[in-house]
């Protein structure tokens, strides 16, 4: 446990981590591993058996599916301190999408096995599990109505709200969010087109400033109103 002290407190500015018991905190920090991966690499595809709870330290994650054309399907880019993989910890089944690096990434790994041995011995931390996959329950449901019911710019806005807020997992926001045109078009699935005229649009109106794989928020206030679809 010792050797994580230093990723402590990058894990409490997770509303998740951050709002588990200290006896909890102190048991996941003392089964961690570290895993580094490079730019591109794989840590699980869609199929794979279950191998445990991960943790963003260091860079981004892509999640999403990749078929055997390549075509991807991208989910979400995710950076710290996002949790992920807790599906498969609750029913043992194959993982459900594919997790490449972005770029160099640093996880903190809880292992399948060292984790259920210890929701064997404390089975009331099967609750504080649930309340993370609850809330990305929840994040879903909300992305699937707003993908049938919203027009795009409203959707569009809506997505980097929920990315600067970590995916419902920050304790705040984020500013400024590492992400090119071309993956929010395909996490909105919209056309980069589509996409670049939205961002233009809210670039003029004050709302955000657009960089080369860059988005940085300049008025939450606005974006949450073009958000709610309020001129």
């Amino acid at each position: 446990m010792t050797e994580f002290k230093h990723h402590r407190d990058l894990l409490l500015t997770g509303q998740w981590f951050s709002q588990l018991p200290a006896a909890l905190q102190d048991e996941l920090l003392a089964i961690a591993q570290l895993r580094r991966l490079e730019p591109g690499q794989r840590l699980f595809r869609r199929g794979d058996p279950p191998c445990g709870l991960y943790a963003v330290l260091e860079g981004a994650m892509r999640i999403g599916y990749v078929s055997e054309s390549g075509k991807e399907a991208l989910l979400m880019l995710v950076e710290p301190p996002y949790w992920f993989g807790e599906i498969a910890l609750f029913d043992g089944q194959a993982r459900t999408h594919d997790a490449f690096a972005e770029g160099p990434v640093t996880l903190l790994n809880l292992p399948q096995a060292a984790l259920l041995a210890l929701l064997a011995r404390q089975p009331g931390y099967w609750r504080d599990l649930a309340l993370l996959m609850s809330q990305k329950l929840r994040l879903a449901f909300i992305s699937l109505e707003e993908m049938s019911l919203l027009p795009a710019p409203q959707r569009l806005a809506r997505r980097l709200l929920m990315i600067a807020e970590g995916y419902g997992g920050l304790s705040g926001r984020r500013r400024s969010i590492q992400l090119a045109q071309e993956q929010l078009a395909s996490m909105l699935s919209v056309s980069r087109q589509t996409t670049n005229q939205i961002l233009k649009d809210l670039e003029a109106q004050g709302v955000l400033r657009l960089t080369y794989g860059e988005i940085e928020i300049l008025d939450i206030e606005l974006l949450q109103r073009a958000a709610n679809g309020k001129p």
